[in-house]
């Protein structure tokens, strides 16, 4: 038997995180209709009146929808690997209530009418980056005023760094003004062709290497600029070493862009993963253990600004090609919130607002966002049970999308239910 989607739930003795900076505390709450209809006293009352399910919440979280800065997808319509609909439906089940897409499609997104008519399907806040350059071909500058007026949020640019004096023209002539641009530190003539990064582990394991000056040289010259145009705002995507992290280190925190860490790369690394495993082929490339631990700290320390799923969907087809023809990616949301509950919260002893503001508050004010928060008559919530295990083949949630790591393992954690998507219940009914 189903839970009802329309049955008032009364959640006894959640956990309620409101807002950033707000202590976590118990407390009783309603929800009617998919809304926060009473929290604290009165909702006990309230639910006895309008015969609500009551269910022992003690072990649970009720907090704001995650926010991913930035992930892709190439074919909204009807692509094979992932749709705008599939995408939506399984990133709304992993709690996610934002998701900024990247200009890279199809038709790359770096003209005013490509950024026109992608609306989500259901109650996901779809966000659109603009591009910098036409095509992300770093040959010339696409319109970036016109794509801030047609409702890019910022712009950014593939998976490398810019040319340096195309990067230069754009930041001098500041069409973008303080709209945030978002540049991956990344040089690809430097990596060699590289899977992984340089280390003992790479070596042993016969994988082509990609040294970490492929990060650390464009990282030097992204904060370079940044310098030389205070009044942009710069910011860096998918940091993945601990030589970038310590070049990040050494400025004052006013002085320190914002920058994004792929979840993937907290969680996996050259000395960890199986080499038959699913991803491997990234970019940019796994690190060592160190490299990953570093991620981590900074992250805690608030060197790092935010986690990005940097959601890449490869289809069944595409997912059978050896790892050196097939594009780089991982793919789906609804692990992301699992796996780093297990790996920072109980192994690492991060509390639940640190991981909230990685996966929820920091990247809502990286897109400009209002600070996300719970409050009555909302439907902006998500409610995580941390010690439920679940098998990811018989969940109806899932992407599209082929290439997901931990897809084969038994996650612990679980989003039980958020109001974006009434449907989603994922407990059993008790009997009468």
């Amino acid at each position: 038997m189903t839970p009802n989607p329309e049955q008032p739930l009364l959640l006894h003795q959640v956990q309620l995180l409101e807002a950033e900076g707000a202590e976590l505390r118990r407390c009783d709450v309603l929800i009617q209709a998919g809304r926060l209809t009473a929290i604290g006293g009165d909702a006990a009352a309230q639910a006895s009146a309008c015969g609500a399910q009551v269910l022992d919440a003690q072990g649970w979280l009720l907090a704001p929808p995650l926010v991913d800065p930035h992930s892709e997808l190439e074919d909204p319509a009807t692509g094979s690997a992932e749709s705008l609909a599939s995408l939506e439906r399984s990133a709304l089940a992993a709690g996610y209530g934002t998701v900024a897409l990247l200009p890279r499609a199809q038709s790359w997104r770096d003209r005013p009418e490509r950024l026109q008519g992608l609306a989500p399907l259901g109650r996901l806040q779809l966000l659109l980056w603009g591009s910098f350059s036409h095509g992300a071909s770093g040959a010339d500058l696409a319109a970036h005023g016109d794509q801030l007026v047609a409702g890019a949020i910022g712009l950014a640019e593939a998976d490398q760094i810019p040319p340096l004096a195309l990067l230069e023209r754009g930041l001098t002539l500041g069409e973008c003004g303080h709209a945030p641009l978002l540049l991956a530190p990344r040089d690809p003539s430097l990596s060699q062709g590289g899977f992984v990064r340089e280390g003992v582990e790479a070596l042993r394991a016969g994988w082509p290497t990609d040294p970490s000056i492929s990060e650390t040289l464009p990282l030097q010259n992204l904060l370079a600029m940044a310098r030389r145009h205070p009044q942009r705002r710069l910011q860096l995507m998918n940091l993945s070493t601990a030589e970038g992290v310590s070049l990040l280190r050494e400025l004052p925190a006013e002085q320190r862009p914002e920058a994004t860490v792929c979840w993937w790369h907290l969680l996996a690394d050259s000395g960890s993963l199986d080499p038959i495993a699913e991803g491997w082929r990234v970019v940019p490339p796994l690190g060592t253990p160190a490299d990953r631990l570093a991620l981590q700290q900074a992250l805690a320390d608030g060197v790092l600004t935010a986690v990005a799923v940097h959601h890449q969907a490869l289809d069944a087809e595409e997912q059978l090609l050896p790892l050196d023809q097939r594009k780089p990616g991982v793919a789906g949301h609804r692990f992301v919130l699992p796996c780093l509950w297990q790996e920072l919260v109980v192994k690492h002893g991060w509390s639940a607002h640190q991981l909230w503001r990685a996966l929820c508050f920091a990247p809502a004010r990286l897109l400009g966002m209002a600070p996300p928060s719970l409050s009555l008559g909302s439907d902006q919530w998500v409610l995580f049970d941390p010690s439920c295990h679940w098998q990811p083949g018989d969940d109806g949630w899932g992407p599209q999308a082929a290439n997901q790591p931990a897809a084969t393992a038994t996650p612990t954690g679980q989003v039980l239910a958020s109001g974006l998507i009434p449907e989603l219940r994922r407990w059993p009914v008790s009997p009468a």
